[in-house]
């Protein structure tokens, strides 16, 4: 068998095996939930919707439904699903667009509104008459600031109708719904990693070399950033070979000024110096979480590649969405306050000088900074594997929920 064949056999195997699991366990008569959400930033909130949706459908025989304003964006990171049809089963849940005027059909036993989204009107109307009321779960953004601790889980009461709902937060403490952590990943990611052909077959189906042993293998997903090209520089001129890998579309602005209008494109890399940036076709979400494992480090933004870099075990640098007066710095050092404790104090140094350089708090500082966090990549290498354990001890976001919709109020 070569690589790539090793590749498609593994990818196809690993779908038969949910379909007929997603087949066994959803059976008629299973408890209902309903997801709903809207496309803001395209990827962050749809891909961690459409995890949710999979994850309650897999592993908790949930009828799952994600209800979805923009099936095209999620197209992207989800390659089986036709925006075109407005229902369609995928992955084991039903996809439906969520489009006006709303019709209501029977209701579910449970209902999250993600990320503030609403719910429509018609649905809502419908809800006190029912038997018995949805549960209801407004899903609220991740972030490491200590006051969600004590408003997770806590009461939303509907200011006109007679409903109960509840906050539900992800987070990094035990008093929060913790993250998105499904059953057999830390099992798939040591299988994908301790097999050099299958990751050998991986790197063929991106049109990408096997990885050498001298060579740093970095991923870049990030908002349009004004930092990148003197980041470019410091990689092309560094002493390290630098294989970055980078979404097709992202970072386009930076490439096209760094390269002098050579941006790269699929199977047409761009040299210079010690640096080869290749651009890939999006990936869907298991094939971008074996990108994640993967790379030595990875470069993440928004929510959803932030954690899923996080149960990679290697390094990473976030790069949080900015926000007006400043705001996102409070998300930012929050996270970082408690992502670095454990490290040596050069370590700590290192991480806070370059994460805040890529973030733009000093943009012309980054060079520097690029050097001084490669020189602890070492210690940041263990201090990530110590940190996805740590995660694993927290709640589980999907298991949480499941267990508070089965508690009478």
């Amino acid at each position: 068998m070569t690589p790539i064949h090793f590749l498609h056999y593994a990818v196809r195997l690993r779908r038969a095996i949910m379909n007929a699991t997603n087949a066994a366990e959803a059976m008629p008569g299973a408890p209902r939930w309903d997801v709903f959400c809207k496309v803001v930033d395209n990827y962050g909130d749809a891909g961690f919707c459409y995890r949710l949706a999979r994850q309650l459908a897999a592993e908790h025989a949930l009828e799952a439904t994600l209800w979805l304003d923009d099936l095209g964006a999620l197209k992207r990171i989800a390659h089986d699903i036709d925006p075109a049809r407005a229902e369609q089963k995928t992955a084991g849940i039903t996809l439906r667009r969520w489009h006006e005027p709303f019709e209501v059909g029977d209701l579910p036993d449970a209902v999250v509104e993600a990320f503030g989204c609403g719910l429509p009107e018609a649905y809502i109307r419908a809800m006190p008459d029912a038997p018995r009321a949805p549960k209801w779960f407004v899903l609220e953004y991740l972030s490491a600031e200590s006051w969600i601790e004590g408003a997770h889980g806590g009461a939303s009461p509907h200011p006109r109708l007679s409903l109960a709902r509840r906050f539900w937060f992800p987070g990094f403490t035990s008093a929060t719904g913790g993250l998105l952590r499904e059953r057999g990943l830390a099992a798939a990611r040591e299988a994908c990693c301790g097999n050099p052909a299958f990751a050998n077959a991986f790197w063929s189906s991106l049109h990408l070399p096997p990885s050498t042993r001298d060579e740093l293998r970095i991923s870049l997903f990030c908002y349009p950033n004004p930092a990148l090209p003197a980041l470019f520089d410091a990689w092309a001129d560094g002493d390290a070979r630098i294989t970055c890998i980078v979404p097709e579309g992202v970072a386009a602005g930076a490439l096209d000024l760094w390269s002098g209008g050579n941006v790269p494109h699929p199977g047409h890399p761009y040299e210079r110096g010690r640096l080869s940036i290749h651009s890939i076709r999006f990936l869907d979400q298991d094939d971008y979480d074996r990108l994640l494992w993967l790379c030595g480090i990875n470069f993440v933004r928004g929510e959803d590649s932030f954690v899923r870099a996080q149960w990679a075990e290697h390094p990473f640098v976030w790069h949080i969405y900015p926000q007006s007066e400043g705001a996102h710095w409070r998300k930012h050092d929050a996270f970082l306050d408690r992502y670095v404790r454990g490290l040596t104090p050069g370590a700590v140094t290192a991480s806070r000088a370059f994460w805040r350089a890529l973030n733009g708090a000093d943009t012309e500082a980054i060079a520097g900074a690029w050097r001084e966090f490669l020189g602890v990549r070492t210690e940041l290498d263990r201090h990530s594997i110590a940190w996805a354990r740590h995660l694993e001890t927290l709640p589980e976001f999907a298991t949480g929920l499941v267990e508070a919709a089965q508690v009478r109020v």
